[in-house]
């Protein structure tokens, strides 16, 4: 247990939100025929969280939409060939984790420094609503947080993100990190004893 509400929301499980499946599936089939307007309403559906989650992942806005729009140039590609075995949202997951690694991979080539803190970003941390006088505290813990997050190794990072701050299930977790699900588990569990562990050593 902590005392911390920013570290509490992000280690304690969180609960789904319950999806309207047959208006997705009805756009989905519909998108799949080449309806542009059918897809549109799909990105429009998902293009929030996702653009959130990368927004996380690569801490710079500007590479995060970027990601963003790319993840849904390629699904509208390969949408004929969805075979809808995993959710439409867990594999627009797995194409933006995707890019997001390659653009990673080429900002570290290119020594590129333009990140931004989790306040700059239009999705921050799922949080409690607070009255305007712990505003300054909850925004010193959510860059503490910040920082705890970008010390765990990538693989565990993802796999708690994806978690405890999209919501998936780790069955869902497991097809976007194409892992077994109880190596998502053991993901799970090592990142939030390792991120839990940091936050008291640095509260010392």
């Amino acid at each position: 247990m902590t005392a911390s509400p920013a570290i509490d929301a992000l280690l304690l499980p969180q609960a789904e939100a319950a999806a309207d499946d047959s208006a997705e599936t009805a756009h989905l089939r519909a998108a799949q025929a080449g309806d542009m307007a059918a897809f549109g309403w799909l990105v429009k559906r998902h293009e929030e969280k996702l653009f959130g989650f990368c927004c996380r992942w690569l801490r710079c806005a500007e590479d995060a939409r970027e990601v963003c729009q790319d993840a849904f140039v390629r699904a509208w590609q390969a949408l004929p060939e969805f075979e809808g075995r995993a959710k439409l949202s867990t594999w627009l997951y797995q194409i933006a984790l995707n890019l997001c690694r390659d653009r990673a991979k080429s900002r570290a080539s290119r020594q590129r420094e333009n990140t931004t803190t989790i306040n700059d970003l239009e999705q921050p941390l799922p949080c409690p609503q607070n009255p305007p006088d712990a505003s300054a505290a909850w925004q010193s813990e959510m860059q503490k947080l910040e920082r705890g997050l970008a010390l765990l190794p990538e693989k565990l990072r993802t796999a708690l993100m994806l978690s405890a701050m999209e919501g998936l299930s780790h069955e869902e977790c497991a097809k976007v990190l194409n892992c077994s699900v109880r190596g998502t588990e053991g993901r799970i569990y090592r990142a939030r004893q390792m991120l839990l562990q940091w936050w008291n050593e640095e509260g010392q």
